[in-house]
């Protein structure tokens, strides 16, 4: 089972629009990533779950539109402060691959409670990026990959 974390791309400033709306630049980079990944065929989920918030949630139809098929579900645990033990704890039954678009420090808080057992922080997700873990026997979790915006070329994808 894979599970992809992926950091909401860049937003505006709270003082420059409260709702955080992605910018220009963040719609560019959640596109070239998420045209890339499943260019590559590395991705293929049926459902992309969000935070609600709308940074996060333009993220998710990003990938919606790249993925065809998946369903975007909103759910209230994925915020920046939510408890990563609820997730932690769902993915221990999930057998299909899931996609969370969220946010920091929650995404990492999650990682480290999936790699590690642990409250604190092994990876700082990129702006639009995306990790993806996989899990391995015994129910342990590895990074399978990691994927950030900057390292395509353009946004086609190559």
């Amino acid at each position: 089972m894979r599970l992809y974390l992926v950091h909401h791309a860049e937003a505006k400033r709270e003082d420059e629009d409260p709702a955080r709306p992605l910018t220009a630049l963040g719609v560019q980079d959640a596109r070239r990533v998420a045209r890339y990944a499943t260019k590559q065929g590395r991705v293929r989920v049926g459902r992309i779950f969000h935070s609600g918030k709308t940074r996060a949630e333009q993220t998710a139809r990003v990938w919606a539109e790249s993925l065809l098929d998946a369903q975007v579900v909103h759910v209230d645990d994925l915020g920046p402060q939510a408890d990563p033990t609820i997730w932690a704890e769902r993915l221990a039954t999930e057998t299909s691959d899931v996609m969370l678009v969220g946010h920091f420090p929650h995404l990492a808080r999650l990682a480290a409670r999936l790699l590690c057992a642990h409250d604190g922080e092994v990876l700082t997700p990129f702006n639009g990026g995306i990790t993806c873990l996989e899990r391995t026997g015994l129910g342990r979790w590895a990074i399978h990959w990691m994927l950030a915006p900057d390292v395509i070329d353009d946004e086609s994808g190559r």
